[in-house]
């Protein structure tokens, strides 16, 4: 599969705390802040090991980095992911800015029928690329956006395989059951009465499909 090269836009070390508009989620101690940036034609988001302290930035901050760059990478062109713009340096990076709410129970009075649906189509095309987000049951990273279709972001605790390698054929199925599970929980509380399929028919989908490269 190739990989489509990210734009070029005008955002450095130097200049990003000036341009930064609004603090998304300020990370802990090993965790990167989160920011919305003005990348001078449009908004973006950036995340960010560079206010660390100096052992992670050493350290896990690069590490993490180049992890979630590569899984952003390997997904683009999903619907359900936003693009990677581009490196800022070792320890930041700029994705499309799209903006969306938190996944809560208090959405199951607002959602049309059929979001847990595309919600399990994005899961099975995340692991038809070899991709398993691991974090899914988190409500912060997974959006709904103003058309009610999914956005899936944070794939800092994402693992990455070959599809149809050896490791993708033996370890892509059991990890891909922490995301499943989490697809069921969230129908469990958007939409209890969907008659979607359970997390264990959805895992059987993706095993057919996860080792298929797109």
């Amino acid at each position: 599969m190739t990989e489509r090269a990210e734009p070029t836009f005008e955002l450095v070390r130097g200049n990003l705390v000036a341009r930064t508009r609004e603090v998304l989620n300020r990370g802990n101690a090993r965790n990167p802040d989160v920011l919305l940036v003005d990348a001078g034609d449009r908004l973006v988001v950036v995340k960010d090991f560079g206010p660390r302290a100096a052992w992670v930035r050493a350290t896990i901050g690069r590490w993490i980095t180049s992890r979630e760059i590569r899984a952003y990478r390997i997904l683009a062109g999903h619907p359900a992911v936003p693009h990677l713009l581009g490196r800022i340096d070792a320890l930041a990076f700029a994705l499309e800015y799209r903006p969306g709410r938190r996944m809560s129970r208090r959405l199951a009075a607002e959602l049309s029928p059929g979001f847990i649906d595309r919600l399990a189509a994005a899961v099975r095309e995340m692991h038809a690329r070899g991709v398993v987000h691991l974090d899914l049951r988190h409500r912060s990273n997974v959006l709904v956006d103003a058309r009610e279709q999914p956005i899936l972001i944070d794939f800092a605790s994402a693992v990455m395989l070959r599809p149809g390698g050896f490791l993708a054929r033996w370890l892509l199925p059991w990890l891909a059951r922490f995301d499943w599970n989490a697809v069921e929980k969230w129908r469990q509380r958007v939409e209890p009465e969907s008659g979607w399929t359970t997390a264990a028919s959805a895992s059987s989908g993706a095993r057919r499909g996860a080792s298929r490269p797109t």
